[in-house]
Formats: structure tokens, sequence, C-alpha cells
């Protein structure tokens, strides 16, 4: 602990060194004016980058001296804290129930990605296993490469996270990746893994919650930070609705995948899970109180007869339907169990079948594009 604190300090004398030899090469420079301009010029430029890069140097450094710093205080924790897996009551309390219908739903939708995904998984999981168990991370967390890339260490999103555990650039740097235009190591999977375990070790001193390591791997930290400001409270589910949307996505995606590999793989082809099954252990002892989930919605026949089907590519608002269209936002819920994954933006398919009233398709065509920027100012406002 020691050492790393003297490394620490040892970091900062070395940008204050920095910016005095800064003064020295403008000095040099001054000075130096009187040879050949060309020639001169390219000192000038060789010796500028060489201090940028030094600096820079200088600045990751003592970044990485604060991160040994914060691992090195919170590894007893590390190894106490287990990841929560859907039916952990004594973890999500009064959200058990929410847990574990949308576990159903997850597995229903994704059952053919997380076929690909055990198929991949047999030679990856292993060296995944291997460097957690080093790093004192709870081996569940090896599914947090499922939702960021399926298990693809050549994945790239649209804002240029790469490899199966998609660091951004300067993330995958800072944790001592090499990225440059000859070399990335985001899509080694051994490097990659790594990194991605320092991280992890250090948003988890950071946030001392499983879940919300996971929301601060997704958004970054600062979201995070600010939802637990705003609410007073580290539980995820009580700062979630100030989360990014993908964000709460994330989240319970990672909910569902860890607990459908965990304890419900031999389900994974058919997509569904049994009525009276026991998710975890701790249902075991609470048999008797377990609720049987809802059954499937079956429509009458007049519902079906007033009911039509529109075609999204992004989301619209219950609650601004209701307010413009009058239709019972109740309804919208029950026609469409699903619905929520599309929200955020964990359903499998681009566009959503939204179950409508046939008898207010009018209203909704002459008023859709009004719906629609509702809809969206609606969804960013919840992040205000």
């Amino acid at each position: 602990m020691m050492q790393l604190k003297v490394f620490f300090i040892a970091g900062l004398l070395g940008c204050f060194s920095l910016s005095s030899s800064g003064q020295y090469w403008k000095e040099r420079m001054a000075a130096g004016r009187g040879t050949d301009p060309v020639k001169e010029k390219k000192r000038e430029q060789l010796r500028i980058d060489s201090a940028k890069a030094r600096e820079q140097f200088c600045k990751e450094e003592e970044a990485r001296s604060v991160i040994a710093i914060a691992l090195a205080e919170s590894r007893d924790q590390r190894q106490k804290a287990m990841v929560p897996l859907a039916g952990q009551k004594s973890y999500f309390k009064g959200m058990n129930d929410y847990v574990i219908e949308f576990v159903r739903k997850y597995l229903a939708s994704h059952n053919k990605t997380l076929l690909t995904v055990d198929t991949r998984s047999k030679s990856k999981f292993p060296m995944i296993d291997n460097v957690l168990t080093k790093n004192n991370l709870p081996h569940q967390l090896k599914y947090l490469a499922v939702i960021e890339s399926a298990l693809n260490n050549r994945a790239v999103s649209p804002v240029g996270a790469v490899g199966p555990w998609q660091f951004m650039e300067e993330t995958g740097r800072l944790m001592g990746l090499t990225v440059n235009g000859k070399r990335d190591d985001r899509t080694d999977w051994f490097k990659s893994t790594n990194a991605a375990a320092k991280y992890l070790n250090y948003l988890y001193a950071e946030m001392q919650d499983w879940l919300l390591v996971i929301a601060s791997y997704n958004c970054g930290p600062t979201p995070v930070k600010r939802a637990i400001e705003k609410t007073g409270s580290h539980n995820f589910w009580e700062i979630k609705q100030y989360l990014p949307l993908e964000t709460q996505g994330h989240v319970l995606a990672f909910i569902a995948t860890a607990s459908i590999f965990e304890n419900m793989k031999h389900f994974i082809p058919s997509g569904n899970i049994p009525d009276d099954f026991v998710m975890h252990p701790e249902m075991a002892t609470l048999k008797n109180e377990i609720k049987k989930p809802k059954p499937k919605v079956a429509f009458t026949e007049a519902e079906l007869k007033n009911m039509s089907i529109l075609h999204l590519k992004r989301p619209l608002s219950f609650e601004i339907i209701e307010q413009e269209l009058q239709v019972d936002k109740h309804l919208l819920e029950r026609w469409n169990p699903d619905y929520d994954l599309f929200v955020m933006n964990i359903y499998p398919d681009s566009e959503y079948k939204f179950r409508f009233p046939k008898d207010k398709m009018d209203e909704y065509t002459e008023k859709r594009a009004a719906i629609a920027a509702k809809s969206e100012k609606y969804f960013q406002e919840l992040l205000l």
C-alpha cells in the first residue's frame, strides 16, 4: 500500500518536473533561431511532440496510480461480494417478482442469440474465468462480455467501442491496452479481459455494488454518481429512472443473462422456463410462496377485432398516447407485454410490432409526428 502511494506521489512530481522542462525547451527554441529555419522548425516540432508525449504519459501514470490505490483498499470487500441473480429475494426484495418475470421475457425473445453464445462460450469462458479469479472477481462477471459483444472480439459499436469487452480508445489505454494505427489490443481476448478485470475492480471500489458497476461500465461512472446524488441512494432500483434507458436495459440484460447461464441454461433451446421452476436456491425454502408467472395474454374476440399492428422503429410513450388519443395505457401494457424490452433497447429485432386499437388509427395517423416528438422529449426528460 505504501509503495503504491509513493508511486502516486512520484507521478505527481514527474508532472511538475515536466512543466519546468517545458520552460527549458521554450528558452532553447528561442535561443537557437539563428540557424537553418527549415531544420530548426523540424527540431522544434520534434521537441514539442516529445513534450506532449511525456505529458500524456504522466497523466496516464497518475490515473493508474489512483486506480491501483483504490483496488488495494477494497480487495477484501470484492471477495465477499456476489453478483445477484434472479430469485435472490434477499437482494432484490420487492423487485424480485419483477426480475423473475423479466428473465422469462428475455429468454423467450433472445434464446436464439443465447444459443449462439453458448457455442462460442466453450472456448472463451475458461480463460475469462481464470482471469477473473486471479483478480478476485466473481466469475458471473464473464456474462458482461456476452451482453457487450455476444463474445465477438471483432465487434464494433456505433460509437467506436471495440472488442469483446467494448472498450472505447481512451478507457482502453487507461487500462493498459495499446490502441493505435498498427495495433489494437481491444480485440485481443487475453489482454482485453485483463483490462476489463482491472476496470471492473476500479468501478467496484467506487460503487460497492455490482449492478451499479454494470451501469457504470455502460454509461460511465459520472451519470451513475449524478443519479446517486439526486436520490441519495446506492440502490439500483431507486436510481434506475435517472439513468439512460440503454443503461437500464443493459443492467437488466446482464441480470437475465447471468441468471439464465448460471441456473437455467438447459431452457435456452426452448426459450421457455416452466412455471414451477425454482430460479435460485434461495427460493427453495420459499417454494410455497412462489408466485406463478403471469399467464400468457389471452385476447378476447372483441379485442382481436379491434386490434391493428403498428411497426415501430422508435418507442412511443404510453403516457403520451394516453394523453393525446385517450387510449388507456393499461390496455396498451396488456396488449404489448414485452414492450419494455423495446423501450430499453434490448429487444432482439430492429422494429416492434405494436398492438394498437383500430378505432384510434385515423386519429393516430393525424397526430403521429406530434406523438413521436413528444415521446422523444418525454424519454429525454426522464434523465434530467
